[in-house]
C-alpha cells in the first residue's frame, strides 16, 4: 500500500470534530515509534541563520526554463527539469536542491537530519528530515524564485542512452509549478509544450532500456481512506499516471549517472539490493492466479508487473502485493576502492540517491561527492568522514519508516474489516510457514495472515476473527 499521501477527509477529521479510530491510531502510532513533528529549537534557529547567510553560486543559469512536477500541494520540491533535443538525441538538465549549502557540518542541524535520516509518510502527516523553513521555502524550488542547485547536464542518444554527464553548482529558477495529473491531461490532449512532450519521449526510451537491462519498475498506486456516514471505512486505490512513470525516469536516469561517477572515483554510497528470491516470485505467482490474472510461465517478472492494467483495482492491489520481490535494499558505502556489491537489481544497474536531499538524508552527502568527482574537486573531509555511519543511519531509518508503514496498512485494513468480524471470506492461499497461512482475499484487495493448515495455491474459506484498528491487527482462520 502507498501510504504517501493524505487519507481523504472522513466525517471524523472535520474541523472541530473529534479524531475517528484511524487517526488515534496513526497519532498513537507516531508516538510509538517516536516519531515527532516538532523541530528542535537548536536546530531550527540554525536553520533559520542559514536562510540569510547563504551566498548564492556565481554561475548564473536562471535564464534556462526549468520546470517541477510534483503532487498537487507538495511545497518541498528537490528537482526541476529542463528537456531540450540535441541533434538526433537529447539534453537533459535537472536541478537538485542544494540543501548541502544549507547544513553546517557538525552542527545542531547536522546532527537533526542525522537522528531523522529521512521523511517518514503517514496517511495523516508527514515527519519531515528537515524544517519547513528549509524543505518547504529557501531551498525548495518553488517557482519564480532564485535557488541555489546542483545542475546535472546529461546528454543521451536518439535511443535514449547516457552518452555524457556532469554536475555543478549554479543559481536556477523554475518557471512553472506543475503537478501530475495537468502534466498527463495536456500531453494526452495535445496542448503540452516541447519540454513535456520531451518528458513523454524520452521517458518511455528509458522505460524501454529499463526492460532490455531487465529491470522492473514497481508503479505503486495511493490508497485513501474515507469514512461513510454509518461510521465504516473504504479504501479506494489511484493508479499511478504515466506522467509519474516518466518523471521517475528522469530521477532514475540520474541517479545512474551518480552512481558511475562515484564508481569512478572511488567514493560515494550506493543504492544496492538483491534479485528476487525464487519462492517471492513463486508466491506473487499464486496472488496472481487467485486474482484472475494471467501471468505466462515464461515471462519475466518485470515484463508482467509493466504490463497490469492499473485501471483494475485487483491488478493494482497486484502491484502493491509485488513489493515482495524488491526486499533486501540497502545502502553500501565505500571510499578508497569499489565495492564488490554494485547492482540495484530494480534498476539493473548500479544506483545511488542523489535527487531528494530535502526529504533523504543520504542524497546530500551524495551530492557533494559527485560534484566534486565531476569536476575534478577533493571531495569534502566531512562527506568522506560520515560514509562509515551513513549507511547504517539509512538502514535504521529505513527499517523505522517500513514499520510505520506496514502498521498503517496494518491499521487501514483492519478499519476497512471492523464492521465485518465474524464473516467468512473466499481467499486463496499465496503463501505457508510454520505459523500459518498467507492468503488474498478473492474479493477484497486484501492479504492476511490466517490461523491453520493449507497447501499454497488451494482455494479456502476464511473467517474473520479480529480486526482492531488501535492495535493495528487482522486475524482470520481457516474454516
Amino acid at each position: 500500500m502507498n501510504l504517501r499521501h493524505l487519507i481523504a477527509p472522513t466525517a471524523d477529521s472535520k474541523a472541530g470534530a473529534e479524531a475517528g479510530p484511524l487517526e488515534r491510531a496513526f497519532e498513537a502510532l507516531r508516538e510509538q515509534l517516536d516519531l515527532s513533528l516538532d523541530y528542535p529549537p537548536e536546530a531550527l534557529a540554525e536553520a533559520k541563520q542559514a536562510v540569510g547567510a547563504v551566498s548564492l553560486p556565481e554561475r548564473d543559469e536562471t535564464a534556462v526554463p526549468f520546470f517541477t512536477i510534483d503532487p498537487v500541494g507538495s511545497m518541498d520540491l528537490d528537482q526541476a527539469m529542463c528537456l531540450e533535443r540535441d541533434g538526433d538525441g537529447y539534453r537533459v538538465r535537472y536541478a537538485i536542491a542544494d540543501v548541502p549549502a544549507y547544513v553546517a557540518p557538525g552542527g545542531a542541524l547536522d546532527a537533526e537530519t542525522r537522528q531523522r535520516g529521512q521523511t517518514i509518510y503517514l496517511p495523516d502527516a508527514r515527519v519531515p528530515l528537515h524544517p519547513k523553513v528549509l524543505s518547504e521555502d529557501a531551498v525548495s524550488l518553488l517557482a519564480d524564485q532564485e535557488r541555489a542547485a546542483y545542475v546535472w547536464d546529461i546528454r543521451l542518444s536518439s535511443l535514449g542512452e547516457t552518452t555524457t554527464s556532469e554536475v555543478y553548482r549554479a543559481r536556477v529558477k523554475s518557471t512553472a509549478r506543475l503537478d501530475y495529473e495537468h502534466v498527463q491531461q495536456q500531453i494526452d490532449g495535445g496542448s503540452a509544450d516541447d519540454g513535456l512532450k520531451l518528458l513523454k519521449e524520452i521517458g518511455e526510451l528509458r522505460i524501454a532500456l529499463e526492460a532490455k537491462r531487465g529491470g522492473a519498475n514497481l508503479p505503486m498506486p495511493e490508497q485513501e481512506v474515507s469514512a461513510s456516514e454509518d461510521g465504516t471505512y473504504q479504501l479506494t486505490f489511484r493508479p499511478q499516471l504515466p506522467a509519474e512513470e516518466w518523471n521517475a525516469q528522469i530521477s532514475l536516469l540520474t541517479g545512474m549517472a551518480a552512481a558511475e561517477l562515484m564508481l569512478q572515483a572511488e567514493v560515494g554510497i550506493l543504492r544496492t539490493m538483491p534479485a528476487p528470491e525464487q519462492k517471492a516470485i513463486d508466491t506473487l505467482r499464486r496472488q496472481a492466479k487467485a486474482l484472475g490474472v494471467q501471468w505466462p510461465g515464461d515471462q519475466q517478472y518485470g515484463d508482467f508487473i509493466r504490463g497490469l492494467d492499473r485501471s483494475d483495482p485487483k491488478q493494482l492491489a497486484l502491484i502493491h502485493d509485488a513489493t515482495s520481490l524488491f526486499r533486501g535494499a540497502g545502502y553500501t558505502a565505500f571510499d578508497g576502492q569499489q565495492p564488490e556489491e554494485k547492482i540495484q537489481a530494480a534498476v539493473a544497474a548500479p544506483y545511488a540517491h542523489v535527487t531528494a536531499p530535502l526529504r533523504r538524508l543520504a542524497d546530500r552527502f551524495g551530492l557533494v561527492i559527485c560534484e566534486a568527482a565531476s569536476q575534478g574537486g577533493e571531495v569534502p573531509d566531512w562527506a568522506r568522514e560520515a560514509l562509515p555511519t551513513l549507511a547504517d543511519i539509512m538502514r535504521s531509518t529505513d527499517q523505522q519508516a517500513s514499520q510505520a508503514e506496514h502498521a498503517c496498512t496494518d491499521a487501514v485494513e483492519a478499519a476497512v474489516l471492523a464492521h465485518r468480524v465474524g464473516e467468512t471470506f473466499a481467499a486463496y492461499v499465496v503463501d505457508t510457514d510454520d505459523k500459518g497461512i498467507k492468503v488474498q482475499l478473492t474479493d477484497l484487495a486484501i492479504t492476511a495472515k490466517a490461523a491453520g493448515t493449507a497447501d499454497a495455491g488451494s482455494e479456502v474459506q476464511v473467517k474473520l476473527t479480529e480486526a482492531s484498528i488501535e492495535e493495528h491487527r487482522v486475524r482470520f482462520e481457516l474454516v
